[in-house]
């Protein structure tokens, strides 16, 4: 019998013995198990994010940096194209007076300008893009060809694209900004204007709402723009019809009255872009008259450009300028009663035929403008005009009966055979891993009183003519800087960085 009290077998730890304690670190080190790798994945977690905001942070400003370098190398090609642009117009005199004799031979004789900037692809090629493709073999030493030729070419793989717009062969709208020529130069633009609206496909355009939310008819948009850039406060009717009333009242506060913050400028336009700011030039109007196709200047039938004393230059306006020119009043004393202005099956025809002699000649349609009137009255003969008469008369377009003669046309500038001021849009091109990068420059150059490369340069083998301050020696650079100091490629007038 076993005594009460005493316990058999293994006596049990105390839980203040060693024994307790081991059991109690083992289950503190079961509870913290698991937090280094808690704190090392936040870590991580932390790095993680830290390195991603980093290298995004990284891509971007080296993205930014990459496309403002591609931005200012297309910058400077397109400069460079410009530039290129200046000094193949100034070689049109040369060319005109080497070609002139062969043309005389055909017929054609006067005063006739060779609308070389027409061929800037070919003139133009060999200083764009790259001539030797990458990884081909070099030409080989002495090899013809311009392959062959130095520091021709741009560097880098980058290009241009260049074309060059005559504004003469346009409608300019400065004209009635004239305050010499007075009413007439405003009544020569306006029946222009009108003209070019007239046709009935675009009776649409103006039966809806304009961009200023008003119903502005063709007689209301063509004294706004006229209004927008006459001297005077007189309001300019824009009516050239008979009945049309012999006074209007002044300029109205048309767009005070709408909210917008200006008026009238009475001054001529500085950009194109500022014919946005006319009352009724809604987004229909400007793609339909001002620009038709922003890749295609050529096609732009208005201009804020060009010779104010000199009328259309007929000998390349584009068909539809030839149109409005025609049918506008100051040409014809009824336009509604011409067939031309007014069968639109005869004005389909007169486009057509046009556009095709226009693409055939490389952007010429008549050698000068007394081509132009044989062709629109179609008058019997074997001059360029008198053949595109029969041509239009085979198409079924009737001849036009104009009010007054050629010389009094060459005398109220209604029309001409000229080119003083030309647009150069030229597109510098980087091309990218993803991306392509595009920076124009637009340049219009005015050619009025630039002088030809060779003009007034001395002849090594000629006379000394000291009244002249010329001499028989070789030209030195003092008399080269003279000559490029009379803008032998015209005085840019507006430039402008897109």
């Amino acid at each position: 019998m076993s005594r009460p009290g005493r316990h058999h077998g293994k006596k049990r730890a105390s839980p203040a013995g060693p024994g307790g304690r081991a059991r109690r670190r083992l289950r503190a080190r079961r509870d913290r198990r698991g937090v280094a790798l808690v704190m090392v994945l936040g870590a991580i977690t932390v790095l993680t994010v830290f390195l991603t905001e980093l290298q995004e942070e990284t891509s971007t400003e080296l993205s930014a940096a990459l496309a403002d370098r591609d931005a200012l190398r297309a910058e400077y090609y397109a400069r460079s194209a410009v530039n290129l642009s200046r000094m193949l117009i100034s070689a049109e005199p040369s060319v005109s007076a080497a070609i002139g004799p062969m043309l005389a031979i055909i017929g054609i004789k006067g005063s006739f300008q060779v609308p070389v900037w027409k061929f800037t692809d070919m003139f133009l090629g060999p200083f764009n893009a790259q001539l030797v493709e990458p990884g081909a073999e070099p030409p080989a030493p002495g090899a013809e060809g311009s392959a062959a030729g130095k520091n021709l070419g741009l560097t880098g793989g980058g290009r241009f694209e260049l074309k060059i717009v005559d504004e003469d062969s346009k409608i300019n709208i400065n004209r009635a900004a004239d305050d010499v020529g007075g009413i007439q130069d405003q009544l020569t633009v306006g029946g222009q204007l009108l003209s070019l609206m007239a046709p009935a496909q675009y009776n649409p355009l103006f039966e809806e709402r304009d961009g200023d939310g008003q119903f502005s008819d063709r007689t209301t948009i063509c004294s706004a723009l006229v209004d927008w850039v006459d001297p005077g406060d007189q309001a300019f009717g824009c009516d050239l019809s008979p009945n049309a009333p012999s006074s209007t009242g002044a300029e109205d506060s048309f767009y005070q009255t709408i909210g917008l913050p200006y008026q009238r400028k009475n001054a001529p336009y500085d950009s194109l872009q500022e014919l946005r700011l006319v009352r009724g030039m809604s987004d229909d109007f400007w793609a339909t008259f001002v620009e038709p196709d922003p890749g295609d200047p050529d096609k732009r039938v208005l201009t804020v450009w060009g010779n104010r004393k000199q009328g259309i230059n007929v000998t390349s306006a584009s068909p539809q300028a030839l149109l409005a020119l025609t049918c506008s009043p100051n040409m014809l004393a009824d336009p509604a009663a011409t067939p031309l202005c007014a069968d639109m099956n005869q004005m389909t025809a007169f486009l057509t035929v046009v556009s095709l002699v226009q693409s055939m000649t490389g952007g010429l349609i008549f050698p000068s403008d007394a081509d132009y009137v044989a062709a629109m009255t179609q008058q019997e003969g074997m001059s360029m005009g008198s053949m595109l008469g029969q041509q239009l008369k085979a198409m079924g377009v009737e001849p036009v009966k104009f009010k007054q003669s050629l010389r009094t046309m060459r005398k109220q500038n209604l029309i001409g055979n000229r080119t003083n001021f030309l647009s150069i849009y030229a597109d510098g091109i980087v091309p990218g891993n993803k991306r392509e990068t595009r920076v124009r420059v637009h340049a219009v150059v005015d050619l009025t009183g630039a002088k030809k490369l060779d003009e007034a340069m001395p002849d090594p083998n000629g006379p000394s003519n000291p009244g002249s301050g010329q001499t028989g020696s070789p030209a030195t650079p003092d008399a080269y800087e003279q000559q490029v100091r009379s803008n032998p490629a015209g005085t840019i007038v507006y430039y402008r960085i897109e």
